[in-house]
């Protein structure tokens, strides 16, 4: 994904004179392009991810489209307040582009890894949040939501679907109908999801967008059901409160794979951590059918 955030923001500026890129010493070679062909307007601040989002803030309340970029627990972590107050609370439009959440960089240790991103920023109002599950879809959400004059945040993964879905911002994909439970995939878990339930009987919806969240299509999907599954590749938990207040006054029974509220103190791959925290097929297959028999 992050070639393709590359390619994307490249085409951008040679249209979008607004839009201005700043750098957290993170994608540095791979604007190195950029920073020749439009002098002023790409830039590197350095590690000083708060003072970088508060340039970010005046150049929005300035008429500019600014994109920062560096890693999730520095640009969100670090950056938090400078995200609430500058961009939030102003109401201000600006493009936070993040890699590296949740453990993508597991051989860097815990002091790399932020599942706790897409938690915390949700506490900010009017701030949206992309969790695209492949490089296509990047392109098409990123191309659709930038200057839309709100604070978005796009999560991009070193993991990627194999399949592109027809991504509309706002908006959930039906991925498979059913009868017995439907199962909510988040961004690049949709092939795991995919694989676990293709001998369910279940509904499959994938969001590649989790604010705005998409209610609509989870009453149609659950009139008939009481039975949720949802796989998130974040902390486990965090969009139960927007299924919740979709189905206000439903009693239905939920369920969720993701990342432990706990500190993974291990190093290898991020393959490794899935396996360890359970975020795999079979695991998946377990919950769900567990989910249906109860």
């Amino acid at each position: 994904m992050r070639k393709q955030f590359v390619n994307t923001i490249e085409s951008l500026l040679a249209i979008d004179e607004r839009l201005v890129l700043l750098l957290g010493d993170i994608g540095v070679f791979g604007f190195r392009n950029s920073f020749v062909n439009y002098p002023g307007r790409v830039m590197n601040v350095g590690i000083l991810e708060q003072s970088t989002v508060g340039v970010a803030a005046g150049l929005a309340r300035a008429g500019l489209v600014p994109v920062v970029h560096t890693i999730a627990p520095f640009l969100v972590e670090r950056a938090y307040e400078q995200i609430k107050v500058d961009l939030g609370y102003q109401k201000l439009g600006c493009n936070l582009v993040s890699v590296g959440g949740s453990y993508d960089y597991a051989a860097l240790g815990c002091t790399h890894h932020c599942p706790g991103d897409v938690s915390i920023l949700q506490n900010i109002p009017g701030l949206e949040i992309v969790v695209p599950g492949n490089q296509s879809e990047f392109d098409s959400l990123f191309r659709q939501s930038y200057s839309n004059g709100n604070p978005t945040y796009y999560r991009l993964s070193e993991r990627s679907n194999k399949k592109y879905n027809d991504v509309v911002f706002g908006k959930a994909n039906l991925i498979q109908t059913g009868t017995k439970a439907t199962v909510v995939a988040i961004g690049p878990v949709l092939d795991k999801v995919i694989d676990a339930t293709k001998d369910f009987d279940v509904d499959v919806l994938y969001y590649s967008t989790i604010v705005p969240f998409d209610e609509e299509i989870l009453v149609r999907s659950l009139k008939t059901k009481l039975k949720i599954l949802v796989v998130e590749p974040f902390y486990s938990g965090t969009i139960s409160h927007l299924i919740l207040n979709a189905l206000p006054h439903r009693s239905i029974m939920m369920s969720n794979i993701g990342v432990p509220r706990e500190f993974l103190r291990k190093y290898g791959t991020a393959e490794d951590h899935d396996l360890a925290v359970g975020l795999t097929i079979e695991n998946i297959k377990k919950n769900l059918k567990d989910l249906i028999n109860a």
